[in-house]
């Protein structure tokens, strides 16, 4: 019996899948591209602090596993180029659901993170049924705006909190769930 990975959905150039231990290299080399993680304040650092990270995500979200990053595989070579998903955030009492998208630098600029989170937006409100879906982005973040704005979200409004200030970009499920 083997341990098959469990696709979450596929694009035609990405499969989003949960993660295993054998995406801990890829992870945490694109983990150490400054350019990347620039933006990402709550990122692990070190082997060890990624290791727990891909283990708190192999299964899913803890209190609600229908959520997590899932690895980000290419399909034309088989290449796990980052994490994707569906992330349970609580802002100023209210609970959100957020799309985040981070690839390896060599992968941007194909439009890849607009394909990964145009998916993961679909199955948040396709499969999840899911009311509302967000992305926190640091205003600096002009690429990661453009892809928001690429998948029907709008800005919201300006928003800080223990990671600093964040934009709030926003939509509503097209299908009124």
């Amino acid at each position: 019996m083997t341990n098959k990975p469990v696709i979450i959905c596929e694009t035609e150039r990405l499969i989003l899948r949960r993660q295993t231990l054998a995406d801990l290299d890829q992870l945490y080399a694109i983990y150490q591209d400054p350019d990347v993680v620039r933006y990402i304040p709550d990122r692990s650092e070190g082997y060890e602090a990624v290791r727990a990270e891909v283990e708190w995500h192999m299964n899913g979200w803890p209190n609600r596993p229908e959520l997590g990053l899932w690895a980000t595989i290419y399909k034309p070579t088989n290449t796990f180029i980052g994490r994707c998903g569906l992330l349970p955030w609580t802002i100023e009492g209210k609970e959100e659901v957020e799309v985040a998208y981070l690839l390896a630098k060599a992968y941007w600029g194909r439009g890849l993170a607009t394909e990964a989170a145009r998916a993961v937006a679909r199955y948040g409100f396709e499969t999840l049924r899911l009311p509302r879906l967000i992305s926190l982005i640091d205003p600096d973040n002009k690429a990661s705006a453009r892809v928001a704005t690429k998948i029907g979200m709008v800005f919201e409004r300006e928003f800080t909190d223990e990671y600093g200030p964040a934009m709030i970009f926003a939509m509503n499920n097209p299908q009124g769930m």
